[in-house]
């Protein structure tokens, strides 16, 4: 009886994998072209989005023409009131261009001269402290408090060992340095830029000056900060080193809100069962909008981010279309990702089909760059692994596909880009659903104008959209749903 018992649960646990390997249809497979991908992406990332920035009319007239791909290619509506469209609200904080900041007297122009990196509705007149490179602060010795702080900026701490640009450089030094000192009690922190910072300080003033977004009661809904963070050319060096100079800053911030928008659509299953329950393929509309000249040009296109995932999506519908899973099929292409995953973290919150019901979520965030056979899939190593089941399937659709050589650095705790955390699985991977992220990582034109349509290896991205679609194949045609890791719970 015990043999027999075996061999039957053997006999079952290698029909449900026969099921979960079930072939991808040719059909299917066919109806993903190059030429489409192409034809579509040069479409999306066209100069009239002008960048699609969130919460712009840009992303929303990229937004209409998404869901009119998705009527020409028979998706049903699956957003809110019978249309493809999920609305939500964002609120937004800035830097009002009344602001003021003066160095001994001397008023400084905001952004050219000065930069807030970090915001704080305050006045302040007081002398500053000048304690020299951050790196010999001891902080465990000395009185911070009530006083404005300069150093030096760190050379080399952002060390990806890659030709990266350095717009979150002041997210680190505040991390490693800025962090302890305001916890003892600064009054405000003035970054002094090194080599490093002053040839990236074009791009992370546009940054800075976009300020925080946030959903209303989230986080970031609000400035909770009471500690500004300044960054000061070189040239004030000289000047705030004789520890004999002012600070007076009037720091004021300005609130709004404003609308984006999620589109969803809908292929359903074949099973009566099984089309209850939802594969759901992820991406986001939004790219940086109109930001500093680059190069003559000045539209951020997201060609790549996240442009290539979109139109896989539209490539991956294609083919579920011509052959349907027995699950059914949800294409969500987030808004306002860029902003703090605001899209998916509010459709994950307000779903329009059950959430206990969504079985996985493929998640891309830019699918078309760097070498031909090199790729990366997050949330397969612990602690981001949320499935045995869903990271088995996205191997075999490789091993099958594509047979890239898999980039494991990006999905480690330790990656000083914490990958995982920063796109729209994100919110779908807390709640515990299976989640993977397709990604062929950063290159040095992320975020810049020349994340174009021109830029794209379009063939990869083929071979990536195949990849995504094998894998939701997988899927939305197990006997079994993807099971979740017992106890899952990300670090940080």
């Amino acid at each position: 009886m015990k043999k027999q018992s075996l061999a039957f649960a053997l006999l079952l646990t290698c029909s449900a994998f026969a099921q979960t390997g079930s072939k991808v249809p040719a059909a299917g497979l066919a109806a993903i072209k190059e030429a489409d991908l192409k034809n579509d992406l040069y479409q999306h990332a066209d100069a009239k989005f002008k960048g699609r920035g969130a919460g712009t009319i840009n992303e929303l007239n990229a937004a209409v023409w998404i869901a009119e791909k998705y009527r020409s290619l028979g998706l049903k509506p699956a957003g809110e009131n019978n249309s493809y469209y999920q609305y939500f609200n964002m609120w937004r904080n800035r830097v009002a261009a009344v602001s003021t900041v003066s160095l001994n007297g001397r008023s400084l122009s905001l952004w050219s001269e000065v930069a807030v990196a970090q915001m704080a509705a305050v006045t302040i007149d007081q002398p500053i402290v000048y304690l020299g490179s951050a790196a010999s602060i001891d902080v465990n010795n000395i009185d911070v408090k009530g006083k404005v702080i300069a150093m030096d900026a760190v050379p080399g701490i952002v060390n990806y060992n890659m030709s990266l640009p350095y717009w979150r450089y002041q997210r680190f030094m505040m991390a490693k340095y800025g962090s302890a000192l305001i916890a003892k009690g600064a009054l405000a922190l003035i970054l002094i830029a090194d080599n490093e910072t002053e040839t990236a300080w074009p791009d992370a003033v546009e940054n800075f000056k976009e300020g925080s977004f946030d959903l209303e009661g989230g986080p970031n809904e609000k400035v909770t900060a009471t500690v500004p963070v300044l960054w000061l050319h070189a040239t004030a060096k000289k000047e705030i080193a004789a520890n004999t100079a002012q600070l007076k800053a009037n720091i004021v911030i300005e609130r709004y809100r404003y609308p984006s928008v999620n589109i969803v659509g809908l292929i359903e299953g074949t099973d009566p069962v099984l089309k209850k329950e939802y594969v759901l393929y992820s991406g986001h509309t939004d790219a940086h909008g109109i930001r500093n000249n680059i190069d003559g040009d000045t539209i951020y296109y997201g060609a790549d981010d996240n442009g290539s995932v979109n139109v896989a999506m539209l490539a991956v519908a294609r083919a579920f279309k011509k052959n349907p899973g027995k699950r059914s099929v949800l294409f969500v292409i987030h808004g306002a990702e860029e902003r703090g995953l605001l899209g998916s973290r509010w459709y994950s919150s307000n779903p329009t089909v059950p959430i206990q019901n969504i079985a996985a979520v493929l998640n891309g965030d830019m699918i078309g760059r760097n070498h031909p056979d090199s790729a990366a899939v997050l949330g397969i190593q612990a602690p981001h692994r949320t499935s045995n089941e869903l990271t088995q399937m996205v191997l075999d659709a490789n091993n099958e596909g594509p047979k890239f050589k898999l980039d494991t650095l990006w999905d480690k705790v330790d990656h000083p880009e914490f990958w995982f955390f920063r796109s729209d699985h994100l919110p779908y991977a807390r709640l515990g659903i299976p989640s993977l992220m397709f990604s062929t990582l950063l290159h040095p034109e992320y975020h810049t104008p020349k994340d174009n349509a021109a830029n794209i290896d379009y063939k990869k991205l083929k071979k990536m959209t195949d990849w995504m679609y094998r894998t939701g194949w997988k899927a939305a045609n197990a006997t079994q749903r993807p099971g979740r890791v017992p106890n899952f719970k990300l670090e940080r």
